[in-house]
């Protein structure tokens, strides 16, 4: 049996380059273009989006807390002093950015409660 003529010679060179050109093609349009990405990639997307989830349903917590304390005009006062690079420490050291079953203040709460503050009245 008798090889076909595409499998032979030059052919099969040219057969071989087309194939690899296409398999580069097709994977710089599919990553560059169209959305593909690696496993670590995806994953750290899930981590930013669940980040992300997390201070944007947790910071009215806070600021409930921080609205409900003793004190809260008062407070809210210093917090207007404060610098807004250093309000969200000043969250965190009250307190208000802490929340049940941890023993720390989260500190992307705390920025994101003091910005919420910060935008009220």
């Amino acid at each position: 049996m008798e090889m076909p003529a595409i499998l032979r010679g030059d052919s099969l060179t040219r057969l071989l380059q087309g194939a690899a050109a296409g398999a580069v093609a097709t994977l710089v349009i599919g990553f560059y273009w169209g959305g593909w990405v690696t496993g670590g990639t995806a994953k750290e997307m899930v981590q930013r989006s669940t980040s992300s989830a997390v201070v944007t349903a947790l910071s009215p917590i806070c600021v409930d807390k921080f609205q409900q304390s003793a004190g809260a005009t008062a407070n809210m006062v210093e917090l207007k002093k404060v610098s807004s690079y250093q309000q969200g420490s000043f969250i965190e050291k009250g307190g208000w950015a802490t929340l049940p079953g941890n023993d720390n203040a989260n500190s992307a709460v705390a920025r994101a409660c003091a910005e919420m503050l910060s935008n009220l009245k």
